[in-house]
């Protein structure tokens, strides 16, 4: 199978990133490595065994570390198990599994079959939160309760202004390696500069092949079928995933849904305080 990275070196300067970032957080913390039809899944656990369990997912193009950093107060009530997403620059399998059927869901529920667990809270961001509605329509049995913050795969964002805003950036910064353009990329998604994810996306764009194949959109039939409690929190200012947009489709098609939260003033990625305010959700 042909690598994701460019190169091994680039490889191994991603993972860097990836580990000082992980020693910058300073938590107690162990690695997990589970080996899964998707190959080896890499989790990185923190907090009491006697602790309810919660799965932790990032978003795209993303890895366990920067989840951890948005929700820093999980383990004090949560044994937390935030997992590598498989085709992501991070530590687990390059194998990228088609978005279009349930892989992802079955992908989750072996790995919370391999751990034993049992009353599951999901927590998952942008494209974490496609992977947990993926996860609740192939077995919902082992889950408790999830919590879906500006989940792609429910509504899509204006493409124009997608386009021009994000994806053209993001071309030129990849054509160029001027810094402006990946700067004028992270303005438009990010709701306060982000110095760790200048450094780590800006390796990300060059040296690792993205996925961009289209993810699609749950139907409502789909959304009807699940029985989960289902939490939503959209951001306002969000060109991905639009929150008011998000929120008035959720309570259209998710019977099980149990709260609708809107972060005003919030871009895709939420600032600190606002990242604070759904970890108090999950904490609640």
């Amino acid at each position: 199978m042909k690598s994701l990275y460019k190169s091994e070196e680039a490889k191994k300067e991603i993972h860097q990133v990836y580990y000082d970032k992980l020693n910058e957080l300073n938590i107690e913390h162990e690695f997990l490595k589970l080996e899964t039809f998707l190959g080896t899944t890499n989790i990185v656990k923190t907090g009491n065994d006697s602790s309810p369990p919660l799965l932790l997912i990032h978003g795209s193009n993303g890895c366990a570390p920067i989840a951890l950093e948005l929700f820093p107060n999980l383990s004090s009530k949560y044994c937390v198990y935030a997992v590598d997403v498989v085709a992501q620059p991070n530590l687990s399998s390059e194998t990228r599994p088609s978005m279009k059927d349930n892989s992802y869901g079955k992908w989750i529920n072996e790995i919370i079959s391999q751990l034993n667990l049992n009353n599951v809270t999901l927590l998952g961001f942008s494209f974490g939160g496609f992977i947990i509605w993926k996860t609740l329509l192939e077995d919902e049995s082992r889950i408790k309760e999830s919590f879906l913050l500006a989940p792609v795969g429910i509504v899509n964002g204006n493409p124009f202004k997608l386009i021009f805003k994000m994806f053209l950036p993001m071309r030129m910064y990849m054509s160029s390696k001027k810094p402006k353009h990946l700067e004028k990329f992270l303005a438009a998604v990010f709701s306060e500069r982000d110095d760790f994810a200048i450094n780590f996306l800006s390796k990300v764009f060059l040296y690792f092949d993205m996925d961009f194949n289209q993810i699609p959109l749950i139907k409502k039939g789909e959304a009807e079928k699940i029985k989960t409690t289902i939490n939503i929190i959209g951001n306002e200012l969000d060109l991905i995933v639009p929150g008011e947009k998000l929120l008035k489709r959720s309570k259209k098609i998710f019977p099980s849904l149990k709260s609708n939260t809107l972060l005003a003033g919030s871009k895709h990625v939420q600032s600190m305080k606002d990242s604070l305010k759904v970890e108090q959700l999950v904490l609640d």
